[in-house]
């Protein structure tokens, strides 16, 4: 069976679950691997966290937190929002139980995937997140590779967060990565979305595209808001086109069943000639979308 729009795209609110704001797991997306919550916590709250069979993320979207966790105390600066830069974050490995408190509140993604290798618990800081300008000209894009592989260890998560300024075309060329082989890793892939809204806050809108093989038929276009999903399960994907006047923030979760750690990928024959005609286009200057560097932790909160 075709998988369609309205089994893969779901709006805000609609996986909501307990504490969660949104709960996607490998058991509700119908998958092996990859998940993401995204939790909510009024100032001065908190939650217990047991990770399970899961290695877990944990992403402030917008707030600071502490998470203790094996005797660990990490502090979370965290950010003021998704635009405002890149974000520190703690890894939890599998098989804790974890106390995650915010003092002034905030909202937080834990992005998981189920791991067979125990790490201990880190912190990584925002000053190493590598900060990528990918394309260029109207596909152009920032990517802050905060746990992608080579970058941050983990047992199997790779995660990203991708910043598309208002007009501009994300994940283009479509790509996939849905088979092992030399080119091409096998991973399941969630899109977790945030439009900016407009000057009078007016609500924005944004567009996924994701499509499949004849052997493997996918067919979605989905019109996303903010906060909204899209689950990758295989099949082409791209582009994410964000609306003129409404920047994109995505959050990138994948994972699979392949024992290397890796991220290849390959592009849709039919639009990969594309990637050639950026060398002779500018980055969009718009990029990259957060505040300049040296100012408090990207836009972050203060403690």
């Amino acid at each position: 069976m075709t998988a369609t729009t309205a089994s893969q795209h779901l709006p805000a609110g609609s996986a909501a679950s307990g504490p969660y704001a949104l709960e996607v797991t490998p058991e509700s997306a119908g998958w092996g691997h990859s998940s993401l919550r995204v939790l909510e916590l009024p100032p001065g709250g908190s939650h217990t966290l047991d990770t399970g069979a899961d290695e877990v993320l944990v992403v402030p979207l917008s707030g600071g937190l502490v998470v203790e966790c094996d005797g660990e105390v990490l502090t979370l600066a965290g950010r003021s929002g998704v635009f405002a830069g890149p974000t520190d974050f703690a890894y939890l490995p599998l098989g804790v139980t974890a106390e995650l408190a915010s003092r002034n509140g905030g909202r937080f993604a834990l992005c998981g995937a189920r791991a067979s290798r125990r790490l201990p618990v880190r912190y990584g800081p925002a000053s190493d997140v590598p900060v990528e300008l990918r394309g260029a000209g109207r596909c152009s894009r920032q990517v802050n590779n905060f746990a992608t592989a080579g970058v941050f260890e983990a047992d199997a998560v790779i995660a990203c967060e991708v910043l598309t300024p208002g007009g501009n075309w994300s994940s283009y060329p479509p790509h996939k990565h849905d088979e092992a082989s030399e080119v091409e890793s096998e991973l399941e892939e969630i899109y977790y979305f945030e439009v900016a809204p407009g000057p009078q806050g007016q609500p924005g809108l944004a567009y996924q595209r994701v499509y499949g093989t004849a052997e493997r038929p996918i067919d979605v276009l989905a019109e996303v808001r903010d906060r909204d999903v899209v689950l990758i399960p295989h099949g082409w994907h791209g582009p994410s086109i964000a609306a003129p006047g409404h920047d994109l923030y995505y959050l990138n979760v994948m994972a699979g069943p392949g024992d290397e750690r890796a991220w290849r990928i390959v592009d849709d024959p039919a639009h990969t000639w594309i990637r050639g005609t950026w060398a002779d286009e500018d980055v969009d200057p718009r990029l990259p979308l957060h505040s300049p560097a040296g100012t408090d932790q990207n836009g972050a909160p203060r403690p």
